[in-house]
């Protein structure tokens, strides 16, 4: 079912067609009418610049065009009026009727209302948090953990074939380092100086021996170690509404001549070159400061060896768009990522994007706690969640975008007010659910089959139609822009805008009122702000409870 503002467009598009068909216009139609919400309601519901960009082409004055098609767009069933301002903006009002008719198209779809096909058919690889499996997960990848299935979740709702996936390093001197450092601890030994030194180590260190007591050698710590290290960062994935689709080994790309394919596939387009005993990949051709050792002049791969040969195995494995979510110490990677593809044959500026993810403070009774993670004292996922719970936690660190710092406040996050913005948002919802419930016990139905649109004339429930009717654009631009936190944001205008109306509107009728058709046309406008409520917070991978 088209929503209201595609077949206002479609309408439209319609009569700029016959406009042109009648040589009203010279020139041809464009192929869509973009529609804008007005931020001041007074200059209608929906405004279109398409007059201006016209104009041009036409050879004709803005407000001329837009005169010529003022007439026609009000003769649209369901506009109630047409004004022209400025240099020829269209600004349009709707019946109340017709505005009100979004209810029924909420009502209707469901879970479906705001989902879209924007990115139909565009296969995704999304890439995020990827951190060593040698130790818990700490609170920079516990950002990513909540905006990277967020945005998995956005995407998929712009119509995207979306592959979370998470890159497991496990190769090379850090996970040796880790085997050491546990062997050390289990032996009662000083852990290497370079090695790690938390305490989680230790604890590693009795499950491991606790599983096979014969165990021995450093080797055979590390893989021990590994496997449990990398199932405890599953378990606590999981539990943070965290899923992916697949774990990704580096070790699999060496054991399965993967990198081997790639050096080979890059050197068939021209970009590999020998110097000095090595192997090189020109990536300063695609505008990287400088080229890159994959085959050092020892024999060794390079960890940029691996970056080209998962880069290229992603992209054979079918995916358009390979989204890398990296942290704020990785800069560096944009250009290096982006020649790559170049190199390969691909087109840098669609097949791979990199998104830098900025540091996050925590602040707790008024003082930033540290973080040092070689220290061992870490902020890990786990404790985190433990101070604000899940919901709290992934709706802050969604709610910022990513390419800026972050603090989050403990103490704010574990009040019940205004102030904490999870609690603003979840508390609409439960607060739609409970008039629900006591309309239900009064016998006031919610359901389509009593709904009348003409009875939401008031400026408040027009007010909150409007929201209603932003939310679809919302999941697209956030889609679009890669910023999940566009939902968040509008999920705290959109229960502002509620509450604004629940305060000036009573769903309920007073005393011995008799029950009337605007109780129920209420009920129903509520019902449909709960769905878009529900909608977006499952967007975001949190909750919305009915009862607080």
């Amino acid at each position: 079912m088209p929503s209201l503002a595609d077949q206002l467009a479609a309408d439209i598009q319609a009569a700029l067609a016959e406009a042109f068909s009648k040589g009203l216009i010279e020139g041809s139609a464009p192929e869509s009418i973009t529609l804008e919400r007005p931020k001041n309601r007074d200059h209608g519901d929906y405004a279109t610049s398409i007059a201006l960009q016209l104009a041009k082409a036409a050879g004709k004055n803005p407000r001329e065009i837009a005169t010529i098609l003022q007439g026609a767009i009000a003769s649209i069933a369901g506009v109630a009026k047409v004004d022209i301002a400025g240099p020829g903006f269209i600004n349009i009002t709707l019946d109340r009727a017709s505005q009100a008719e979004l209810v029924r198209t909420i009502l209707t779809n469901k879970y479906e209302y705001g989902r879209g096909l924007a990115l139909a058919g565009v296969k995704i690889n999304l890439e995020f948090i990827s951190a060593n499996p040698t130790g818990p997960l700490h609170l920079g990848h516990t950002r990513w953990a909540a905006v990277g299935d967020s945005l998995g979740r956005v995407l998929s709702a712009a119509g995207a074939q979306v592959t979370r996936e998470f890159y497991i390093n496990d190769r090379g001197r850090q996970m040796d380092l880790f085997g050491q450092s546990v062997q050390a601890a289990a032996l009662g030994k000083p852990i290497p100086e370079d090695g790690y030194q938390g305490n989680y180590i230790a604890d590693l260190a009795k499950e491991v021996v606790a599983a096979n007591p014969a165990i021995s050698t450093s080797e055979e710590f590390r893989e021990a170690a590994y496997k449990v290290q990398l199932t405890q960062q599953q378990s606590v994935l999981e539990t943070f509404h965290t899923v992916f689709d697949v774990w990704f080994s580096e070790r699999s790309l060496h054991e399965s001549g993967a990198v081997e394919h790639a050096l080979e596939k890059l050197r068939q387009q021209g970009h590999v070159f020998e110097q000095d005993g090595a192997v090189w990949l020109r990536t300063t051709d695609f505008g990287d400061d400088k080229d890159r050792v994959i085959l050092k002049e020892d024999g060794d791969l390079t960890y940029f060896a691996s970056d080209t040969a998962y880069y290229i195995n992603k992209r054979e494995r079918g995916f358009d768009i390979c989204i890398y979510m990296l942290g704020a110490d990785h800069h560096g990677y944009i250009h290096r990522l982006k020649a790559t593809a170049a190199c390969a044959g691909d087109d840098a500026n669609y097949n791979v994007e990199i998104m830098i993810g900025q540091l996050v403070k925590i602040m707790e009774g008024g003082e930033e706690l540290k973080l040092s993670k070689r220290a061992g004292t870490i902020i890990t996922l786990e404790e985190l969640v433990e101070k604000v719970g899940v919901d709290a936690a992934r709706y802050t660190l969604i709610r910022y975008p990513v390419n800026t710092p972050m603090v989050m406040d403990i103490d704010i996050l574990r009040r019940n007010t205004n102030e904490n913005p999870v609690y603003y948002v979840q508390y609409a919802h439960a607060r739609i659910a409970a008039v629900l419930r006591n309309t239900a016990e009064l016998g006031i139905k919610s359901d389509l089959g009593s709904f009348d649109p003409s009875q939401l004339s008031h400026d408040r429930e027009n007010e909150l139609l409007g929201a209603l009717a932003e939310y679809p654009n919302v999941v697209a631009s956030a889609a679009e822009f890669r910023e999940p936190h566009r939902v968040a944001r509008y999920l705290e205008e959109l229960a502002g805008v509620y509450h604004g109306f629940y305060a000036d509107c009573r769903v309920l009728p007073m005393g011995d009122e008799a029950i009337a058709p605007i109780h129920s046309a209420r009920a129903a406008l509520c019902a449909a702000t709960m769905q878009v409520l529900a909608n977006g917070l499952d967007l975001l991978g949190v909750s919305a409870p009915e009862r607080m």
